[in-house]
């Protein structure tokens, strides 16, 4: 299963657009400050999330995510968006998505229809915390935004569910146009049958035919770029025993020259420190949630030079002290 998200850099573009700051945002989340200029976008789900809690913090607008999720422009659409509304309708427009959605990223989009309704949800396959509400909100309007291009009207969802309580139910049900539940068992969006089964003015089935074939060579390499992270990430785990493992150790084990193991992370949309990184983080919550180690061990076998510094890591990745995050999470499995 792949690990990362690709973000839209038209997100900044939306961003900037409704007076909300990138570069106040990417701080806040502590994402590099060029995340928006590399060639592709890849993210964690830790990552994704804390980009989102960082856009509502830096928004004083409570319906920032419905807003960024409303798009009138169908060139703005990304080529899979567009694909999609070459589709019959609704339903086998979201059954496009989520075929491909799976296999791109660590997410789902579940869809259910029967006589009446027509649900769809999305679930974050790696997630340990809850999804930020503003990433909620984005997912309910964007597909509000693709049902009624595709319909050609201003067709609104039936209702919303929130698993959370949500303190601006009046504004959401005004910008989204439908009723809102909270206290749901899942996040999702709900639109009538008939409306979700009724044609597509953008039905294009050529134009689909044409797609197709680039969707499947994506997947391919999402999955070889994936695969070789992953790869890198394990191979410095494994090395992680005492000392911070260099670039040149690894590429040594990985049986190719550090130039060669650079270029291609740079291609996957990474980097040695970035990788390294992501493997000190996803061993450290292992670390501290399933084992009674402590933290001066915790901090040797990830390769820091002292707790302290570990310590500070820590923060920056997870916001907290890793004795706070222990005492939280240390029943959570994260592996």
């Amino acid at each position: 299963m792949l690990k990362h998200f690709r973000v839209p850099g038209r997100l900044a573009v939306k961003l900037e657009e409704l007076g909300v700051s990138v570069p106040t945002v990417l701080r806040k989340a502590r994402l590099p400050r060029d995340l928006f200029e590399q060639t592709r976008i890849l993210v964690s789900t830790n990552e994704l999330f804390a980009l989102w809690r960082a856009i509502d913090q830096v928004s004083s607008d409570p319906l920032i995510g419905v807003k960024l999720g409303i798009e009138t422009k169908t060139e703005r659409f990304h080529p899979m968006a567009i694909a999609a509304l070459s589709t019959e309708n609704l339903v086998a427009a979201s059954q496009h998505m989520a075929r491909y959605k799976k296999l791109t990223a660590p997410e789902e989009i579940l869809v259910e229809l029967d006589a009446e309704e027509f649900t769809v949800g999305f679930r974050w396959l790696l997630a340990v915390d809850d999804e930020p509400w503003t990433l909620t909100d984005y997912c309910f309007s964007w597909m509000r935004s693709l049902a009624r291009h595709g319909s050609g009207s201003a067709l609104s969802p039936l209702r919303v569910e929130y698993v959370q309580q949500r303190s601006n139910l009046r504004q959401i049900e005004r910008s989204l146009g439908c009723e809102v539940v909270v206290g749901a068992p899942r996040n999702v969006i709900v639109f009538r049958a008939s409306d979700a089964t009724k044609p597509f003015v953008t039905r294009n089935a050529e134009l689909l035919d044409l797609l197709a074939p680039q969707f499947e060579e994506q997947l391919r390499q999402y999955k070889e770029e994936d695969s070789f992270l992953e790869l890198v990430r394990r191979t410095i785990q494994d090395k992680l025993t005492g000392h911070r493992p260099s670039i040149d150790a690894i590429s040594q084990a990985l049986h190719m020259g550090p130039r060669t193991l650079q270029r291609r992370l740079q291609d996957s949309g990474s980097s040695f420190q970035r990788v390294l990184d992501e493997a000190r983080h996803q061993m450290a919550r292992y670390y501290l949630s399933n084992s009674a180690l402590e933290l001066n061990e915790a901090a040797y076998l990830l390769g820091f030079e002292d707790p302290n510094s570990f310590g500070r890591a820590f923060r920056n990745w997870e916001g907290m002290p890793p004795s706070d995050w222990r005492e939280t999470h240390r029943s959570t499995k994260v592996m």
